[in-house]
């Protein structure tokens, strides 16, 4: 492709100096609380973007001032598992450096807001001494790897367990860009940072890879770009199902784009061959995806455009080996075990319900306090789930009294029992006031609207039907409500599209149902559409398999 077609982000990665940009200059900047605009497309590979709260945009354009600039901060966390020593560290830099909250993300990890530009190295510096990173969990490359939490899925949890971080090394960035700005890494001139996977272009888009082990799809396996799905039989892990082109993000408007979920092409039997495919999907991405148009850039395109058949021939081209047959495989369910489990070893976990990943102190739910305070015991791990929740995890059979009590102490058992199916089962991205791309709210709304909802699930005996509802403030689907049961996608200001009919193990779309709703017009149409589902659907059958068999294609 020739550079007049290319993007604009792809010129500035080409000529960022191995994601180098002039990132230094505009931190030495104390002008302004941004940074360069081209710097603003870098530093995503650091993990992190640049934000504003747009609550105060018009207030502060009156007065004249400069928007009230901010980063977000990702970490880099494959499986999303944290010791408790990481987890108290993560508590003090949220209070020192960023807004105090700690923001399960819907990817397995968690981030930071409201860090001012001169609060971004220490942030990293702090998180370094913690061992942690935030490299590559934004940007064109690829981000935080997925798995399936729960230990108790399998008695091989950790054996896969492991391949998040192994694919996470392998895929990693192999510029010294982030130690030599942030960890004041001296820079050597005859190092290498030769990086065949990315050259110096980087994909085109960003790039999502999941692991699920049947029969949980709590990854929403088929929404990332690369899915694997553990094959066991006998218990020993045979290998996995490889599964490429899932993607949720759409633009309004846009009819050449569209959610997408991903198709298995076949199976790898051993590590090597799995790793080795994992690559070789990424330089096919590299290679083949779309580079003029970032709304086409994802691998979703890349795959329809050269086809299912060329795109295996090529990928098993670039491995050196055939691909098997796909073995079957099972996904029964997409849940998070909330309360109480145990796993093959004896150890407990008790999976608790946050609230669309928001990690603080309400008046009537100490939540970050009471989970410094088990952190603090040292007796419980901290594992982050895909729907924002979080397991407090391996806690030896002694110990789980103290646990259970501080829990109980703080209200955090209470509230996570008392909270209906609905609740539970419901997600939200940010959306508004930080992030640009959102048109209308999702998490500071999505609580109320439940609240609302609720009363409907009452009227017509259903409250107990884990429907899941998902919202994103925008098409890009953060919070995959597409995948959703009840989706709703945000259009403008209080407006939204209303979709129905996913099912409950992440494997079907749902499609839109109506359009540009506002909070009135959405209850009278769910009180419309509980009212239906309630009288007519077929015994066991769920909400969003009522409506998919229900609702006209057209």
């Amino acid at each position: 492709m020739s550079n007049k077609k290319l993007s604009a982000v792809e010129h500035i990665k080409q000529k960022s100096r191995g994601l180098r940009g002039t990132l230094t200059e505009s931190l030495s900047d104390e002008i302004t609380g941004s940074i360069r605009e081209d710097d603003q497309s870098v530093i995503k590979f650091h993990g992190m973007y640049q934000q504003d709260d747009r609550d105060r945009r018009a207030e502060r354009a009156v007065k004249k001032l400069d928007r009230l600039y901010s980063f977000m901060v990702r970490l880099r966390l494959p499986g999303g598992l944290l010791s408790p020593q990481q987890w108290i560290a993560c508590n003090h830099i949220a209070g020192q450096h960023a807004t105090g909250v700690i923001k399960i993300t819907s990817r397995q990890t968690i981030q930071l807001h409201g860090i001012i530009k001169s609060g971004i190295k220490p942030t990293l510096q702090s998180f370094n001494e913690a061992g942690l990173d935030s490299i590559a969990a934004c940007g064109d490359v690829n981000r935080n790897v997925l798995c399936s939490t729960h230990p108790r899925q399998s008695a091989l949890h950790s054996e896969i367990f492991a391949y998040a971080d192994k694919i996470s090394e392998l895929l990693k960035p192999k510029t010294r860009a982030y130690y030599e700005i942030w960890l004041d890494e001296e820079k050597i001139a005859d190092r290498s940072e030769e990086d065949p996977l990315y050259e110096d272009r980087y994909l085109p888009r960003k790039f999502k890879i999941a692991i699920a082990i049947p029969p949980n799809n709590d990854v929403d396996v088929f929404a990332n770009d690369i899915g694997l799905i553990a094959v066991i039989e006998n218990n020993k892990l045979q290998g996995f199902n490889i599964a490429v082109g899932g993607g949720l993000s759409t633009t309004h408007g846009n009819p050449d784009t569209y959610a997408r979920l991903a198709t298995v092409i076949g199976f790898t039997a051993t590590e090597a061959e799995t790793l080795k495919a994992v690559y070789e999907v990424l330089t096919i991405q590299r290679d083949y995806g779309n580079r003029s148009d970032r709304k086409l850039a994802r691998l979703k395109y890349t795959v329809d455009q050269m086809g299912i058949a060329a795109f295996r021939e090529e990928l098993e081209k670039r491995t050196g080996f055939v691909l098997q047959p796909a073995r079957p495989y099972q996904l029964t369910e997409r849940t998070d075990y909330y309360g109480w489990e145990q796993d093959h070893r004896g150890l407990w976990y008790y999976t608790v319900f946050v609230e669309h990943g928001r990690v603080t102190d309400e008046a009537d739910l100490p939540l970050q306090s009471g989970l410094l305070e088990v952190a603090a015991t040292g007796k419980a791990n901290f594992r982050f789930t895909c729907s924002q929740n979080l397991v407090l995890s391996d806690i030896g059979d002694k110990d789980k009294a103290e646990i259970h009590s501080i829990l109980q102490r703080y209200g955090i058992i209470r509230h996570t029992e008392a909270s209906s199916a609905a609740r539970r089962n419901s997600m939200a991205c940010v959306a508004l006031p930080t992030c640009p791309l959102a048109l209308a709210e999702a998490q500071r709304y999505l609580p109320a609207l439940i609240g609302k909802v609720e009363p409907l699930l009452q009227k017509y005996q259903l409250i107990d039907q884990p429907i899941s509802i998902r919202m994103t403030g925008c098409p890009n689907g953060c919070a995959r409500s597409y995948v959703a049961e009840i989706g709703f996608v945000g259009t403008g200001p209080g407006r939204y599209n209303l979709h129905l009919g996913g099912d409950r193990q992440g494997l079907r779309l749902n499609r839109i149902y109506k359009t540009n709703l506002n909070e009135a017009e959405i209850l009278h149409e769910l009180d419309l559409l509980l009212e239906h589902y309630s009288g007519n659907r077929l015994a066991g059958e769920t909400f969003g398999d009522f409506y998919h068999r229900t609702l006209p294609t057209s």
